[in-house]
């Protein structure tokens, strides 16, 4: 504490060094060493870039799990130095000042702050050209950041939507990442340029439709619940959409496996798929009712899973059969100049 308040720089920098390492996992440590916040702001603030970087992790450390650290920092002034470090061409430096607002913005007082500093068009920049942590903690700042309903209108008019569908992509799906670029994903389909955005980046509503098969249970919760808002909201537009993708699978795989609101909205959703289905493919409503109610219903015991994926293989099985014979009757029905030449089969995309 001496040293970090000391005039010295090459002083205060140990002293932060310090401070990071004596607060990277211990709490009681966080709480003893509160009091060097505003030397280190101070430190961010008018310091060196390598007094700048010392200051800022030792702050990082200090507000993990402690949230009156977290507001004690913001209060302190630390938002307009880490803004400046949003901004720097030092990628270092740059994914460090992502990681504070990531931490900073997990706590709901801090939230109106960080929102008026300017930083959402800084982290929506970020997640399009940062670094590949960098991109990962400035998605889940926005998230945390999304909860404030105005700020939903500035992010949807900064166009993410590409960006948030490309670091999806990279992510395992069983990954906590995903799972808030989903949730994202959910509240900006209630908007009709994220609804577009999604359906014109390729492959954007397929990389949906791969995390409801094979996400984590809230990830897939929240894959559905994008689906259904967009289906919702232009069932005509948007439902010949969902279907091409395959989604129809996963849905009724949903319905017996997923949490009680990926069940509800995967009911919801076959529901409107089912009015379209019947008339693209052949297949009466009330069949394909059938085919969910017997799925739902008829499956119980010991055995639940086995037999769900045994009665989902073999509507796979037969959806694909339907689909060929599909094709087949459309390559009979068009001319040559109405076949594309050289274009790849509906749903599979280059790699």
């Amino acid at each position: 504490m001496e040293r970090i308040r000391s005039e010295d720089e090459d002083g205060r920098i140990q002293a932060a060094r310090e401070i990071r390492r004596l607060t990277k996992t211990s709490a009681k440590h966080r709480r003893y060493l509160s009091e060097s916040i505003e030397p280190l702001v101070s430190m961010l603030r008018y310091g060196s870039p390598e007094s700048g970087e010392a200051a800022m992790l030792g702050l990082l450390n200090l507000a993990v799990r402690d949230e009156r650290n977290k507001i004690k920092i913001v209060d302190a002034g630390a938002l307009e130095p880490l803004i400046y470090f949003l901004e720097s061409t030092n990628s270092c430096l740059q994914e460090y000042a992502t990681a504070s607002v990531l931490t900073l913005s997990a706590t709901s007082v801090n939230k109106p702050k960080i929102s008026a500093s300017g930083a959402i068009p800084l982290l929506v920049k970020i997640l399009k050209d940062g670094n590949q942590q960098a991109r990962i903690d400035a998605m889940m700042a926005l998230y945390n950041l999304s909860t404030i309903p105005n700020n939903l209108n500035t992010l949807i008019s900064l166009q993410p939507i590409p960006a948030v569908i490309k670091l999806l992509r990279s992510c395992k799906k069983s990954s906590r990442t995903v799972e808030k670029c989903c949730a994202l994903l959910e509240l900006l389909m209630g908007y009709e340029e994220g609804r577009a955005a999604l359906t014109f980046e390729e492959g954007g509503v397929l990389t949906v439709v791969e995390v409801l098969e094979g996400g984590a249970p809230s990830s897939r919760e929240h894959a559905v619940g994008a689906l259904l808002t967009m289906c919702q909201s232009d069932y005509c537009r948007y439902r010949d959409i969902i279907l091409k993708e395959g989604a129809i699978p996963g849905l009724l795989e949903l319905t017996i496996q997923g949490t009680p609101t990926s069940q509800a909205k995967a009911h919801q959703l076959l529901d409107l798929l089912r009015n379209t289905s019947h008339k693209k493919s052949g297949m009466r409503a009330d069949a394909f009712q059938n085919i969910v109610s017997d799925i739902v219903f008829r499956i119980d015991g010991d055995d639940r899973a086995g037999k769900a994926k045994k009665m989902l293989a073999e509507m796979v099985q037969i959806s694909m059969e339907q689909s060929l014979r599909h094709l087949q009757q459309r390559a009979v029905l068009c001319t040559p100049k109405e076949l594309p030449v050289g274009c790849p089969p509906s749903g599979v995309h280059s790699k």
